[in-house]
């Protein structure tokens, strides 16, 4: 898949296949769209083309907005996981408060139209762009004679049957049902970070971790506890227990991530690694003794073990 970040340098593209969103999360609803774009290209000797934008639209045009939106990606992993379906092409628009003010006969002319060259144009049946939100497919459709492209819409019962959105991915994972949130997302929700050097307590009990710095703050981190997980370090794949949370039993005052690598002694401090979570053990408890964590350290490494094996 080829990645575009400047819009400006984009030259039309053959049969251009086009579908446009957010496309947080990459969810089965997401790939069912993707899926129909990848067909129609196909058919028509085409290239499938994704156009997204970031950052998240909600985050420049509400940033003082509650605690602010959490997603379930970044950009490179939304970017892996749409190269993961096949797509050809994927543009990434900035959106920023002057490209919110886009009106949607901007947008087609301007970008659809001129820059890609689209042949045809799927969407999700709730679709809208432009400013405010004004271009629809209803819009789509009657001009579509007028623009040279076909439009088709995935039908709302398509899409609702699925019985997916990342707002209902986003609670799961902040209730800690990884397995839920996987399913819906059809592949293992995940968070890459930096390891960094920690205050190494869990080697001094047999339990040394990597302590993980996520660079993105907007990245989703599911809810507090202990989970059994699988690790990505250099591409190869580890079984692990992973800690989210402020460590009560030896008064953490900060929110950390750990991850307990299982058979594992590299040095890996500065390098990046991604967190597979794969099911929600416990929640976090503060213990009276360092003794009583470790029993407790000992018990989660067997009952992870068992669900990964499983």
């Amino acid at each position: 898949m080829k990645i575009h970040t400047d819009i400006s340098s984009i030259t039309p593209l053959k049969n251009a296949v086009v579908t446009s969103g957010t496309f947080d999360g990459v969810h089965f609803g997401h790939q069912k769209i993707l899926k129909r774009v990848i067909e129609a290209a196909k058919r028509d000797n085409g290239e499938s083309v994704v156009i997204t934008f970031w950052p998240h639209p909600r985050i420049v045009l509400y940033p003082n907005h509650g605690d602010g939106l959490k997603l379930l990606n970044t950009f490179n992993e939304k970017a892996k996981l749409i190269a993961q379906q096949g797509i050809d092409h994927l543009i990434s628009i900035p959106f920023t408060k002057e490209f919110s003010q886009l009106s949607s006969q901007q947008f087609i002319q301007d970008i659809l139209i001129k820059k890609i060259g689209t042949k045809k144009l799927i969407i999700g049946y709730d679709h809208k762009f432009g400013r405010n939100r004004e271009g629809s497919f209803e819009h789509l459709k009657s001009n579509a004679p007028s623009y040279g492209f076909e439009v088709e819409e995935i039908p709302r019962q398509d899409l609702e049957d699925v019985g997916v959105s990342s707002t209902l991915i986003r609670k799961t994972l902040l209730e800690g049902k990884v397995e839920i949130s996987n399913t819906y997302l059809g592949h293992r929700y995940s968070i890459t970070g930096k390891v960094i050097k920690g205050n190494q307590l869990g080697r001094t009990i047999g339990y040394p971790t990597a302590n993980i710095r996520l660079d993105n703050p907007y990245k989703l981190i599911p809810a507090d506890g202990v989970y059994a997980a699988i690790v990505a370090v250099n591409n190869i794949e580890y079984q692990a227990m992973v800690n989210i949370g402020y460590r009560p039993t030896v008064d953490g005052q900060m929110h950390t991530i750990e991850a307990h690598i299982f058979h594992f002694d590299n040095d890996i401090y500065e390098q990046e690694i991604e967190i597979y979570f794969i099911k929600m053990l416990r929640n976090e408890i503060k213990f009276d003794t360092i003794e009583e964590l470790q029993t407790q350290l000992s018990k989660d490494h067997k009952l992870a073990i068992t669900v990964l094996n499983s």
